[in-house]
């Protein structure tokens, strides 16, 4: 038996391996934001998993960057994500819904009212915005004014509250990928010269409220962050003039509020797991109090490597769940891994989402 596939305590939840379903963003629902009936086959058939991170969900209409992707900030969300989070516990899982607002990463084809995306500072991204009518260039966003943060604070703190009424088992806050909270922690992204730019204490002021307003609905323990300090993508944003010295100040104020774990992306996403050397993953495991989940492209070999090394607690896997429902069991036999086209990832319907067979047929799970 692996070490990986072995049972695990993550704070008071106990897991049954050191398996992470990573978040994926598969553009299935409505244009309200509500996740379709076949979601529910979908996690279901995945919770294998240790844990399960939902895939990055909406806190408000403004937080939206890409089409038919969920929500939670409405009553119909909530109801739609209530028979998801029932049947994955029925199926023994653990599963946490990832908050998140893509701020710049978004276009004004998603946006209410088809105004301009929000971001700490009026700078282009590079790259390309998915919409109902394709593919189209990012666009210059509009710099939020102070007065605006404390709203969108507000949003974080609501969205947690519903994903507890939809009946999750925590939240993951999205800080990464160069989303609206990392927009505001990087330099790059940031050139505010008010409390929230400049210094890396007034960087960190806004995604620091944000930890504060989860954890006061969840407590720390049912609460992580996902980081990314490596990435470029999406929008080919430039890193942090000293990461280092940037997301240690945030580990180490993240410490303050004893969140359960924290979620890094080891390169960039999608591409490489190569980490230049302003980087420093190790510095993020030593100074973290909490459990620290490895993520991008991992193997069992290479997972069973780290966990030696004491490089990471848990694991997760993204890729490999879209086209292996049954993944755990597929990891504990050696058998081959499915491959998913990349034409199934984003939007459609069920084909290519909740119809991936197991090793021997259809995935059996309790509704």
């Amino acid at each position: 038996m692996s070490p990986i596939l072995e049972p695990f305590t993550l704070g008071d939840l106990t897991l049954k391996n050191r398996v992470v379903m990573a978040p994926l963003t598969r553009s299935r629902s409505s244009d309200e934001g509500v996740p379709p009936d076949f979601a529910v086959d979908y996690y279901a058939q995945r919770a294998n998993a240790g844990l399960i991170i939902s895939e990055a969900t909406n806190i408000s209409p403004q937080a939206v960057g890409y089409a038919l992707t969920p929500g939670i900030w409405t009553d119909a969300q909530v109801e739609g994500w209530k028979p998801v989070t029932a049947a994955v516990h029925a199926n023994d899982g653990r599963i946490f819904l990832q908050l998140w607002h893509t701020g710049r990463i978004s276009h004004p084809d998603v946006q209410p009212n088809g105004q301009s995306p929000v971001a700490p500072s009026a700078l282009k991204p590079e790259g390309m915005a998915f919409t109902k009518s394709g593919m189209k260039p990012h666009e210059t966003p509009r710099a939020l004014e102070a007065d605006e943060i404390p709203g969108i604070v507000e949003d974080y703190r609501k969205a947690a509250e519903n994903a507890k009424r939809a009946g999750f088992d925590g939240v993951e806050i999205h800080s990464a990928n160069n989303y609206l909270l990392e927009q505001f922690v990087r330099d790059s992204t940031n050139k505010r010269t008010d409390q929230y730019g400049g210094s890396i204490e007034n960087r960190l002021r806004f995604p620091l409220a944000v930890v504060k307003a989860v954890t006061d609905v969840w407590g720390g323990k049912r609460v992580g962050i996902r980081l990314s300090p490596a990435t470029t993508e999406p929008g080919k944003t430039p890193l942090d003039s000293d990461p280092k010295a940037t997301f240690g100040a945030y580990i180490d104020a993240l410490n303050g509020f004893d969140l359960l774990y924290v979620h890094t992306i080891e390169g960039v996403t999608q591409q490489t797991r190569d980490v230049p050397d302003e980087v420093d993953f190790g510095q993020i495991r030593k100074r973290f109090e909490g459990a620290y989940i490895g993520n991008n492209q991992y193997t069992l070999e290479l997972a069973e490597k780290d966990l030696a090394e004491g490089r990471a607690d848990l694991f997760s896997f993204g890729r490999p769940y879209i086209a292996n429902p049954d993944l755990v069991e597929r990891l504990r036999t050696g058998a081959p891994l499915a491959e998913a086209p990349k034409a199934y990832w984003y939007g459609g319907g069920a084909n290519g989402y909740s119809d991936w067979p197991g090793m021997n047929g259809p995935v059996a799970f309790r509704r």
